[in-house]
């Protein structure tokens, strides 16, 4: 290693993750001479980036380096780590495409990112190009560590482990970070007094401890607390934001007796009792917001092209820390300071009860060796039936996509809870057949192709 870390940002387009990412990295003193290589396809925003990025390192004073780069391979020529957040064929057309084809088969959804039909869709969009930076990084960078920030992210970090099981690879999420910070408001206890063990699959996790640590330093079990709150009507609290929604996910706290980690929002796709074409009582009931992520994509493609304009502006930059665990664990690599952290890595025997090889999301341990699953061992049967589920239409896909094989596609949607429970087989065959052919060349050639 050398006295300051390379760092390959691809899709550095993002301006504003971008500068959360490299602003919480900056801050560490170890790392604040770090040569940030920025990668991006779009030259404007990629200028964008780098202008704000530029003043990230006028703000805090240090001796960073900066390079933007159009070309993927000349950013991470020896890079020592490789963050990568994009999306391919973006919100117009690809999400616009997700959602408006399905739903003239009427089946609705709320975020189509992560499973589903639309979640299919987007990891057969989306793997091809992580595989071109992992041959990349196999030839560049070989002993980089990915930390990739890319949804479906399950299916995307089972299908890097088995084309490039040398690369070494962390898929991250924020949604435990948020999850925890969400319920500790729901009771009124500071969230420096909680403490909590998560285990599962990404967005499909669940809380197995919530507690409170008190004031004579043993754990207080906050579970009967959040069923009280439910009871009561105190709990969900929305706060300032009438659509972050908990109402689903309060629900199957009841039924399955743990807290689950993704927004309501997402996981009333992923089960097949709450979104249903006949039941519009149930959309009223849990406050469901069919739609959503169209919705979200308008107001955060406006709110970036406010913020970055803010952001190039004469002046300091205003630098928060974000939620993130990317700092965190760049130092622990950079420094051997070990960090724990919340990170979705190949099942390697991890979690007993879950397929080997899949994606599971657990609580790591990272130092200078990398990343370091903890083991979890069996987790409650009917947490692992419920994650088994989604787990089947995540192995089809990257079966779609290893094998090069139309057919598991079709088998990824069939067995998809939410698509099964509206459309029958028919249906369900020709939705893939019409969103393939919408996709067009956002897809696979041997998709459009098949032999």
């Amino acid at each position: 290693m050398g006295a300051a870390p390379k760092i390959a940002f691809i899709g550095a387009g993002s301006t504003v993750f971008m500068k959360n990412i490299v602003g919480d990295v900056l801050r560490r003193q170890e790392l604040a001479g770090a040569h940030v290589a920025l990668m991006d396809i779009d030259t404007d925003r990629l200028t964008e980036s780098r202008i704000v990025a530029d003043k990230i390192v006028e703000t805090l004073g240090v001796p960073a380096r900066i390079t933007t780069h159009l070309d993927q391979r000349e950013a991470l020529a020896d890079a020592d780590f490789v963050i990568v957040a994009f999306q391919i064929g973006g919100y117009d057309p690809c999400t616009i495409t997700d959602f408006e084809v399905p739903k003239t088969f009427g089946l609705r959804q709320t975020i189509a990112d992560t499973l589903g039909i639309g979640g299919i869709m987007r990891g057969l969009r989306t793997v091809p190009h992580l595989w071109k930076i992992c041959a990349d990084m196999t030839e560049l960078c070989p002993d980089a560590l990915m930390l990739q920030y890319v949804n479906p992210m399950a299916i995307n970090t089972w299908a890097i482990s088995v084309r490039f099981p040398q690369i070494r690879q962390v898929g991250l999420c924020h949604s435990i970070q948020h999850t925890s910070a969400a319920l500790a408001a729901d009771l009124g206890i500071p969230l420096d007094r909680v403490r909590y063990h998560v285990a599962g699959i990404n967005h499909v996790a669940f809380f197995l401890k919530f507690e409170e640590i008190m004031p004579d330093g043993s754990m207080r079990d906050l579970y009967p607390d959040l069923h009280q709150a439910y009871r009561d009507g105190r709990a969900p609290n929305y706060g300032d934001n009438a659509r972050c929604l908990n109402k689903v996910r309060y629900e199957m706290m009841t039924r399955l007796g743990y807290f689950v980690t993704e927004s309501s929002e997402h996981f009333a796709e992923y089960v097949p009792w709450f979104i249903k074409s006949h039941r519009p009582d149930l959309i009223e009931k849990f406050q469901i917001p069919l739609d959503e992520y169209p919705m979200r994509c308008r107001e955060q493609i406006a709110e970036w092209q406010e913020q970055a304009a803010e952001l190039k502006e004469a002046g300091p930059i205003e630098l928060e820390n974000s939620a993130e665990f990317a700092a965190d664990i760049l130092h622990a690599v950079w420094t051997g300071e070990p960090a724990v952290i919340y990170g979705n890595v190949p099942n390697r025997g991890y979690i007993t009860s879950l397929p080997d090889g899949c994606a599971v999301e657990l609580p790591c341990l990272v130092d200078r060796n990398g990343i370091q699953p903890t083991h979890i061992g069996a987790l409650p049967p009917q947490l692992t039936a419920l994650m088994r589920s989604n787990i089947n239409v995540q192995e089809l896909t990257v079966a779609a996509l290893i094998e090069e094989n139309r057919d598991h596609v079709y088998h990824a949607a069939m067995m998809d809870p939410h698509t099964g429970a509206e459309l029958d087989l028919d249906q369900i065959w020709a939705l893939v057949d019409a969103l393939i052919a919408r996709h067009g060349d956002w897809l696979p050639d041997w998709l459009q192709n098949p032999t």
